[in-house]
Protein backbone atom coordinates (compact mmCIF):
# COMPACT_ATOMS: atom_id res chain seq x y z
CA UNK A 1 0.00 0.00 0.00
CA UNK A 2 2.83 2.36 0.91
CA UNK A 3 4.58 1.65 -2.40
CA UNK A 4 1.32 2.20 -4.27
CA UNK A 5 0.84 5.59 -2.63
CA UNK A 6 4.48 6.45 -3.31
CA UNK A 7 4.16 5.54 -6.98
CA UNK A 8 0.93 7.52 -7.25
CA UNK A 9 2.57 10.56 -5.68
CA UNK A 10 5.57 10.17 -7.96
CA UNK A 11 3.37 10.02 -11.04
CA UNK A 12 1.49 13.10 -9.84
CA UNK A 13 4.76 15.00 -9.42
CA UNK A 14 5.94 13.93 -12.87
CA UNK A 15 2.66 15.10 -14.42
CA UNK A 16 2.94 18.36 -12.51
CA UNK A 17 6.50 18.85 -13.71
CA UNK A 18 5.50 17.99 -17.27
CA UNK A 19 2.74 20.59 -17.10
CA UNK A 20 5.16 23.22 -15.82
CA UNK A 21 7.68 22.23 -18.49
CA UNK A 22 4.98 22.48 -21.18
CA UNK A 23 3.94 25.94 -19.98
CA UNK A 24 7.58 27.03 -19.89
CA UNK A 25 8.17 25.84 -23.45
CA UNK A 26 4.95 27.53 -24.58
CA UNK A 27 6.05 30.79 -22.95
CA UNK A 28 9.50 30.65 -24.55
CA UNK A 29 8.24 29.90 -28.05
CA UNK A 30 5.60 32.63 -27.86
CA UNK A 31 7.84 35.25 -26.32
CA UNK A 32 9.11 38.21 -28.37
CA UNK A 33 12.67 37.21 -27.54
CA UNK A 34 12.25 33.79 -29.14
CA UNK A 35 10.54 35.31 -32.16
CA UNK A 36 13.42 37.74 -32.54
CA UNK A 37 15.92 34.89 -32.30
CA UNK A 38 13.96 32.89 -34.84
CA UNK A 39 14.18 35.81 -37.23
CA UNK A 40 17.92 36.34 -36.67
CA UNK A 41 19.88 35.63 -39.78
CA UNK A 42 17.40 37.44 -42.04
CA UNK A 43 18.41 41.04 -41.49
CA UNK A 44 21.50 43.20 -42.00
CA UNK A 45 23.76 42.39 -39.10
CA UNK A 46 27.34 41.71 -38.02
CA UNK A 47 27.59 38.91 -35.46
CA UNK A 48 31.35 38.93 -34.73
CA UNK A 49 33.05 41.92 -33.03
CA UNK A 50 36.25 41.59 -35.09
CA UNK A 51 34.33 42.15 -38.35
CA UNK A 52 34.32 45.81 -39.40
CA UNK A 53 33.57 48.08 -42.38
CA UNK A 54 31.05 45.87 -44.15
CA UNK A 55 30.15 47.16 -47.61
CA UNK A 56 27.51 45.63 -49.88
CA UNK A 57 26.36 47.35 -53.06
CA UNK A 58 25.76 47.12 -56.79
CA UNK A 59 29.17 47.66 -58.40
CA UNK A 60 27.70 50.17 -60.87
CA UNK A 61 27.90 52.68 -58.00
CA UNK A 62 29.71 52.36 -54.68
CA UNK A 63 27.36 52.40 -51.63
CA UNK A 64 24.29 51.94 -53.88
CA UNK A 65 21.21 49.92 -52.90
CA UNK A 66 21.96 46.17 -53.26
CA UNK A 67 19.59 45.38 -56.12
CA UNK A 68 20.33 43.65 -59.44
CA UNK A 69 18.22 42.51 -62.41
CA UNK A 70 17.74 38.77 -62.80
CA UNK A 71 20.09 37.12 -65.34
CA UNK A 72 21.97 40.37 -65.99
CA UNK A 73 25.69 41.12 -65.99
CA UNK A 74 25.37 43.42 -62.98
CA UNK A 75 27.20 42.39 -59.81
CA UNK A 76 27.01 42.91 -56.09
CA UNK A 77 30.18 43.38 -54.06
CA UNK A 78 30.55 42.34 -50.43
CA UNK A 79 33.67 43.67 -48.70
CA UNK A 80 34.67 43.51 -45.04
CA UNK A 81 37.68 43.60 -42.73
CA UNK A 82 38.64 41.06 -40.08
CA UNK A 83 40.64 42.79 -37.33
CA UNK A 84 42.03 39.46 -36.12
CA UNK A 85 44.28 39.53 -39.18
CA UNK A 86 45.85 36.42 -40.68
CA UNK A 87 43.84 34.28 -43.05
CA UNK A 88 40.57 32.58 -42.15
CA UNK A 89 38.38 30.32 -44.16
CA UNK A 90 34.96 31.85 -44.64
CA UNK A 91 32.08 30.35 -46.60
CA UNK A 92 28.79 31.81 -47.75
CA UNK A 93 25.36 30.91 -49.06
CA UNK A 94 22.24 32.75 -50.12
CA UNK A 95 18.60 31.98 -49.30
CA UNK A 96 15.37 33.10 -50.93
CA UNK A 97 12.92 34.95 -48.66
CA UNK A 98 9.39 36.29 -48.85
CA UNK A 99 8.59 39.99 -48.61
CA UNK A 100 8.46 39.77 -44.79
CA UNK A 101 12.03 38.40 -44.70
CA UNK A 102 11.08 34.90 -43.68
CA UNK A 103 12.46 31.87 -45.49
CA UNK A 104 10.42 31.00 -48.58
CA UNK A 105 10.80 27.34 -47.64
CA UNK A 106 12.11 26.39 -51.07
CA UNK A 107 14.80 23.83 -51.69
CA UNK A 108 18.06 25.26 -52.99
CA UNK A 109 17.60 23.86 -56.50
CA UNK A 110 14.42 25.96 -56.80
CA UNK A 111 16.29 29.25 -56.49
CA UNK A 112 20.03 28.56 -56.98
CA UNK A 113 22.12 27.66 -59.98
CA UNK A 114 25.11 25.35 -59.57
CA UNK A 115 26.12 25.08 -55.88
CA UNK A 116 24.38 25.87 -52.59
CA UNK A 117 27.46 27.28 -50.85
CA UNK A 118 30.99 28.37 -51.65
CA UNK A 119 34.20 29.70 -50.10
CA UNK A 120 35.47 33.29 -50.05
CA UNK A 121 38.88 33.11 -51.69
CA UNK A 122 39.71 36.79 -52.31
CA UNK A 123 41.54 38.45 -49.41
CA UNK A 124 44.44 40.84 -48.80
CA UNK A 125 46.49 41.88 -45.77
CA UNK A 126 46.63 45.47 -44.54
CA UNK A 127 49.83 47.43 -45.17
CA UNK A 128 51.43 50.31 -43.22
CA UNK A 129 48.58 50.56 -40.70
CA UNK A 130 48.54 50.72 -36.88
CA UNK A 131 45.55 48.36 -36.86
CA UNK A 132 46.35 45.12 -38.65
CA UNK A 133 43.48 43.51 -40.54
CA UNK A 134 42.61 41.25 -43.44
CA UNK A 135 40.32 42.55 -46.16
CA UNK A 136 37.89 40.08 -47.78
CA UNK A 137 35.83 40.51 -50.95
CA UNK A 138 33.08 38.53 -52.66
CA UNK A 139 31.29 39.17 -55.96
CA UNK A 140 27.73 37.95 -56.63
CA UNK A 141 26.41 36.35 -58.78
CA UNK A 142 29.38 34.23 -59.79
CA UNK A 143 30.05 30.96 -61.59
CA UNK A 144 29.44 28.95 -58.42
CA UNK A 145 26.43 30.69 -56.89
CA UNK A 146 23.77 32.63 -58.77
CA UNK A 147 20.05 33.22 -58.13
CA UNK A 148 17.68 31.41 -60.46
CA UNK A 149 14.53 33.37 -59.59
CA UNK A 150 13.72 36.93 -58.56
CA UNK A 151 12.86 38.04 -55.03
CA UNK A 152 14.33 38.88 -51.65
CA UNK A 153 17.58 37.11 -50.76
CA UNK A 154 19.71 36.93 -47.66
CA UNK A 155 23.47 36.47 -47.95
CA UNK A 156 25.01 34.57 -45.03
CA UNK A 157 28.76 34.51 -44.40
CA UNK A 158 29.98 32.00 -41.84
CA UNK A 159 33.06 30.21 -40.60
CA UNK A 160 33.98 27.39 -42.97
CA UNK A 161 32.15 24.11 -42.29
CA UNK A 162 30.14 25.80 -39.50
CA UNK A 163 26.93 27.27 -40.99
CA UNK A 164 25.68 27.99 -37.47
CA UNK A 165 28.63 30.34 -36.82
CA UNK A 166 27.40 33.25 -38.92
CA UNK A 167 29.53 36.39 -38.98
CA UNK A 168 27.59 38.57 -41.46
CA UNK A 169 24.11 38.66 -42.98
CA UNK A 170 23.08 41.05 -45.74
CA UNK A 171 19.81 41.49 -47.59
CA UNK A 172 19.72 41.94 -51.35
CA UNK A 173 17.10 42.15 -54.07
CA UNK A 174 16.81 40.43 -57.46
CA UNK A 175 14.33 41.95 -59.93
CA UNK A 176 12.51 40.31 -62.81
CA UNK A 177 11.06 43.48 -64.36
CA UNK A 178 7.46 42.73 -65.34
CA UNK A 179 5.70 45.75 -63.86
CA UNK A 180 6.44 49.32 -64.89
CA UNK A 181 6.59 52.09 -62.28
CA UNK A 182 5.84 55.80 -62.57
CA UNK A 183 6.47 57.63 -59.28
CA UNK A 184 6.84 61.11 -57.86
CA UNK A 185 7.55 62.85 -54.56
CA UNK A 186 4.50 65.04 -53.93
CA UNK A 187 3.54 67.61 -51.27
CA UNK A 188 2.18 65.95 -48.15
CA UNK A 189 -1.52 66.19 -47.39
CA UNK A 190 -0.90 65.88 -43.66
CA UNK A 191 2.10 68.18 -43.02
CA UNK A 192 3.39 70.18 -45.98
CA UNK A 193 6.15 71.82 -43.92
CA UNK A 194 7.74 68.56 -42.79
CA UNK A 195 6.67 65.53 -44.77
CA UNK A 196 7.29 64.04 -48.21
CA UNK A 197 4.66 61.89 -49.92
CA UNK A 198 5.28 59.20 -52.54
CA UNK A 199 2.61 58.67 -55.19
CA UNK A 200 3.05 56.00 -57.85
CA UNK A 201 1.33 54.06 -60.59
CA UNK A 202 2.07 50.46 -61.51
CA UNK A 203 1.65 49.29 -65.10
CA UNK A 204 1.07 45.53 -64.97
CA UNK A 205 1.36 45.09 -68.75
CA UNK A 206 0.30 41.62 -69.85
CA UNK A 207 0.16 40.13 -66.36
CA UNK A 208 -3.25 38.61 -65.67
CA UNK A 209 -4.17 39.56 -62.12
CA UNK A 210 -7.15 37.80 -60.57
CA UNK A 211 -6.96 39.80 -57.34
CA UNK A 212 -4.46 42.70 -57.50
CA UNK A 213 -4.69 43.47 -53.77
CA UNK A 214 -3.67 39.89 -52.94
CA UNK A 215 -1.13 39.32 -55.71
CA UNK A 216 0.76 42.63 -55.74
CA UNK A 217 2.42 44.31 -52.76
CA UNK A 218 4.74 47.29 -52.68
CA UNK A 219 7.38 48.54 -50.28
CA UNK A 220 8.77 52.08 -50.13
CA UNK A 221 12.02 52.79 -48.25
CA UNK A 222 13.64 56.11 -47.49
CA UNK A 223 17.43 56.03 -47.97
CA UNK A 224 17.37 52.22 -47.69
CA UNK A 225 16.26 52.26 -44.02
CA UNK A 226 14.12 49.17 -43.46
CA UNK A 227 12.72 50.26 -40.08
CA UNK A 228 10.81 53.23 -41.54
CA UNK A 229 9.63 51.47 -44.72
CA UNK A 230 5.94 51.57 -45.68
CA UNK A 231 4.16 48.64 -47.35
CA UNK A 232 1.04 48.82 -49.53
CA UNK A 233 -1.28 46.32 -51.13
CA UNK A 234 -4.45 48.33 -51.76
CA UNK A 235 -4.40 50.64 -54.80
CA UNK A 236 -6.76 53.62 -54.70
CA UNK A 237 -7.78 53.09 -58.32
CA UNK A 238 -7.54 50.20 -60.78
CA UNK A 239 -7.79 51.42 -64.37
CA UNK A 240 -7.21 48.74 -67.00
CA UNK A 241 -3.69 47.46 -66.41
CA UNK A 242 -2.79 50.36 -64.08
CA UNK A 243 -2.76 50.21 -60.28
CA UNK A 244 -2.75 53.73 -58.86
CA UNK A 245 -1.41 54.38 -55.35
CA UNK A 246 -2.13 57.99 -54.41
CA UNK A 247 -4.21 57.74 -51.28
CA UNK A 248 -4.34 60.95 -49.22
CA UNK A 249 -2.58 59.59 -46.14
CA UNK A 250 -0.40 56.63 -47.19
CA UNK A 251 3.28 56.65 -48.16
CA UNK A 252 3.80 59.83 -46.14
CA UNK A 253 7.35 60.09 -44.76
CA UNK A 254 9.07 62.50 -42.41
CA UNK A 255 11.34 64.61 -44.57
CA UNK A 256 13.93 64.53 -41.79
CA UNK A 257 17.15 66.44 -42.23
CA UNK A 258 20.35 66.05 -44.20
CA UNK A 259 22.84 63.68 -42.61
CA UNK A 260 25.75 65.03 -40.59
CA UNK A 261 29.14 64.48 -42.17
CA UNK A 262 32.84 64.04 -41.40
CA UNK A 263 35.98 63.33 -43.40
CA UNK A 264 39.01 61.34 -42.17
CA UNK A 265 40.61 60.58 -45.53
CA UNK A 266 43.83 62.16 -44.27
CA UNK A 267 45.30 61.75 -40.79
CA UNK A 268 47.80 64.55 -41.36
CA UNK A 269 45.39 67.47 -40.88
CA UNK A 270 41.91 68.25 -39.67
CA UNK A 271 39.17 68.12 -42.28
CA UNK A 272 35.37 68.46 -42.38
CA UNK A 273 33.87 67.67 -38.98
CA UNK A 274 37.16 66.91 -37.19
CA UNK A 275 38.44 68.90 -34.20
CA UNK A 276 41.78 67.23 -33.46
CA UNK A 277 43.85 64.15 -34.24
CA UNK A 278 45.97 62.42 -31.62
CA UNK A 279 48.56 59.80 -32.57
CA UNK A 280 50.24 57.32 -30.26
CA UNK A 281 50.15 53.54 -30.54
CA UNK A 282 46.80 54.16 -32.24
CA UNK A 283 45.05 57.18 -33.73
CA UNK A 284 42.23 58.97 -31.93
CA UNK A 285 40.05 61.53 -33.72
CA UNK A 286 37.84 63.97 -31.85
CA UNK A 287 35.00 65.20 -34.02
CA UNK A 288 33.55 68.67 -33.57
CA UNK A 289 30.81 68.73 -30.94
CA UNK A 290 27.40 68.48 -32.61
CA UNK A 291 24.34 70.51 -31.65
CA UNK A 292 20.66 69.64 -31.62
CA UNK A 293 19.39 70.54 -35.10
CA UNK A 294 15.66 70.47 -34.33
CA UNK A 295 15.18 74.11 -35.30
CA UNK A 296 12.42 76.05 -37.04
CA UNK A 297 14.10 76.59 -40.40
CA UNK A 298 15.79 74.17 -42.76
CA UNK A 299 19.47 74.70 -43.56
CA UNK A 300 20.94 72.93 -46.57
CA UNK A 301 24.15 70.95 -46.36
CA UNK A 302 25.56 68.39 -48.77
CA UNK A 303 25.28 64.78 -47.68
CA UNK A 304 25.49 61.21 -48.99
CA UNK A 305 22.03 60.13 -47.81
CA UNK A 306 23.59 58.12 -45.00
CA UNK A 307 26.36 56.39 -46.96
CA UNK A 308 30.06 56.01 -46.16
CA UNK A 309 33.18 55.54 -48.29
CA UNK A 310 36.39 53.95 -46.94
CA UNK A 311 39.11 56.19 -48.38
CA UNK A 312 42.74 57.10 -47.72
CA UNK A 313 44.00 60.31 -49.28
CA UNK A 314 47.59 59.55 -48.23
CA UNK A 315 47.67 56.00 -49.60
CA UNK A 316 47.14 54.13 -52.85
CA UNK A 317 44.54 51.43 -52.01
CA UNK A 318 42.10 52.22 -49.17
CA UNK A 319 40.95 48.61 -49.08
CA UNK A 320 44.24 47.69 -47.36
CA UNK A 321 46.12 50.87 -46.45
CA UNK A 322 43.33 52.93 -44.83
CA UNK A 323 43.86 52.78 -41.07
CA UNK A 324 41.36 52.44 -38.24
CA UNK A 325 40.86 55.30 -35.80
CA UNK A 326 39.13 55.65 -32.45
CA UNK A 327 36.56 58.23 -33.50
CA UNK A 328 34.86 60.16 -30.70
CA UNK A 329 31.44 61.71 -31.33
CA UNK A 330 29.91 64.28 -28.95
CA UNK A 331 26.45 65.83 -28.94
CA UNK A 332 25.39 68.84 -26.89
CA UNK A 333 21.66 68.85 -26.22
CA UNK A 334 19.24 69.18 -23.34
CA UNK A 335 18.40 65.82 -21.86
CA UNK A 336 14.89 64.92 -23.08
CA UNK A 337 12.14 64.81 -20.46
CA UNK A 338 11.07 61.28 -21.41
CA UNK A 339 13.04 58.18 -20.53
CA UNK A 340 15.18 56.84 -23.31
CA UNK A 341 18.56 56.83 -25.04
CA UNK A 342 20.38 58.46 -27.95
CA UNK A 343 21.89 56.29 -30.67
CA UNK A 344 24.28 56.90 -33.54
CA UNK A 345 23.17 55.59 -36.94
CA UNK A 346 24.34 55.54 -40.56
CA UNK A 347 24.92 53.08 -43.35
CA UNK A 348 28.21 52.21 -41.65
CA UNK A 349 26.16 50.34 -39.00
CA UNK A 350 23.15 49.61 -41.24
CA UNK A 351 21.10 52.15 -39.24
CA UNK A 352 20.91 49.58 -36.46
CA UNK A 353 19.70 50.57 -32.99
CA UNK A 354 21.68 48.57 -30.43
CA UNK A 355 23.85 49.10 -27.36
CA UNK A 356 27.07 49.22 -29.39
CA UNK A 357 25.93 52.59 -30.76
CA UNK A 358 24.30 54.09 -27.64
CA UNK A 359 25.68 57.43 -26.44
CA UNK A 360 26.59 57.98 -22.78
CA UNK A 361 25.67 61.17 -20.92
CA UNK A 362 28.31 63.19 -19.07
CA UNK A 363 26.73 65.39 -16.38
CA UNK A 364 29.82 67.56 -16.02
CA UNK A 365 29.91 68.73 -19.64
CA UNK A 366 26.25 68.22 -20.44
CA UNK A 367 27.28 66.31 -23.55
CA UNK A 368 26.57 62.84 -24.88
CA UNK A 369 29.57 60.82 -26.08
CA UNK A 370 30.36 57.67 -27.99
CA UNK A 371 33.62 56.13 -29.26
CA UNK A 372 33.66 54.05 -32.44
CA UNK A 373 36.49 52.19 -34.17
CA UNK A 374 36.11 53.30 -37.80
CA UNK A 375 38.14 52.94 -40.95
CA UNK A 376 39.42 56.11 -42.60
CA UNK A 377 37.01 57.65 -45.05
CA UNK A 378 33.97 59.87 -45.53
CA UNK A 379 30.96 59.19 -43.32
CA UNK A 380 27.34 60.30 -42.96
CA UNK A 381 25.58 59.89 -39.62
CA UNK A 382 22.61 60.99 -37.51
CA UNK A 383 21.48 60.87 -33.90
CA UNK A 384 18.13 59.28 -33.05
CA UNK A 385 16.13 59.14 -29.84
CA UNK A 386 14.72 55.81 -28.63
CA UNK A 387 11.85 56.21 -26.17
CA UNK A 388 12.05 53.43 -23.57
CA UNK A 389 8.35 53.65 -22.74
CA UNK A 390 6.82 53.64 -26.21
CA UNK A 391 9.68 51.49 -27.60
CA UNK A 392 9.71 53.72 -30.67
CA UNK A 393 12.60 55.41 -32.45
CA UNK A 394 12.25 59.14 -33.16
CA UNK A 395 14.41 60.08 -36.14
CA UNK A 396 13.59 63.80 -35.98
CA UNK A 397 13.79 64.77 -32.29
CA UNK A 398 17.50 65.66 -32.51
CA UNK A 399 17.80 66.34 -36.24
CA UNK A 400 14.69 68.27 -37.23
CA UNK A 401 12.07 67.53 -39.87
CA UNK A 402 11.79 69.48 -43.15
CA UNK A 403 10.09 68.85 -46.48
CA UNK A 404 13.05 70.47 -48.31
CA UNK A 405 15.41 67.64 -47.30
CA UNK A 406 16.92 65.68 -50.17
CA UNK A 407 16.17 61.96 -49.85
CA UNK A 408 16.35 58.81 -51.98
CA UNK A 409 13.35 56.48 -52.04
CA UNK A 410 13.53 52.82 -53.10
CA UNK A 411 10.25 51.36 -54.39
CA UNK A 412 9.95 47.57 -54.68
CA UNK A 413 7.01 45.71 -56.23
CA UNK A 414 6.37 42.13 -55.08
CA UNK A 415 4.30 39.79 -57.23
CA UNK A 416 2.87 36.41 -56.26
CA UNK A 417 0.20 35.10 -58.62
CA UNK A 418 -2.50 32.82 -57.31
CA UNK A 419 -1.08 29.32 -56.67
CA UNK A 420 2.61 30.35 -56.86
CA UNK A 421 5.04 28.96 -54.27
CA UNK A 422 7.09 32.13 -53.86
CA UNK A 423 7.10 35.91 -54.29
CA UNK A 424 9.14 37.64 -56.95
CA UNK A 425 10.22 41.24 -57.19
CA UNK A 426 8.56 42.34 -60.42
CA UNK A 427 9.54 46.01 -60.37
CA UNK A 428 12.00 48.45 -58.84
CA UNK A 429 12.45 52.21 -59.01
CA UNK A 430 14.81 54.70 -57.37
CA UNK A 431 13.20 58.09 -56.72
CA UNK A 432 14.86 61.29 -55.50
CA UNK A 433 12.95 64.05 -53.71
CA UNK A 434 14.89 66.80 -55.52
CA UNK A 435 15.77 65.35 -58.93
CA UNK A 436 12.41 64.81 -60.57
Amino acid sequence: MKNTLYNFAGCYQIKKLNKVFFLLILFIFCSPIFKALAQSGFDNRVYAPQIKTVEFYNTKKQTSFPVIPLNSTEKLLLAFDDLDGGSKRYSYTIEHCNRDWESSGLITTDYLQNFSDDKITSYSYSTNTFQKYTHYELSLPNENIAPKIAGNYILKVYEEDSPDKIIITRRFYVVNAQIGITAEVAPSNTDRQRNQKINFTLNTGNLRLQNPSAEVHTLVMQNGIAETAISNNQPVTISGNQLIFNDTFTNDFDGGNEFRHFDTRSLKLNSIGTARILKDSATTIYLLTDANRNQINYSFQYDLNGSFYPLNQDGTDPRVDADYTHTIFSLHTNKPSTEGDIYLIGQFNQFEINDAYKLLYDKRSGNYYIRQLLKQGVYDYKYVWFDSQSKKTDYTALEGNYYETENDYQLLVYYRPFGARWEEIAGYSLINSINK
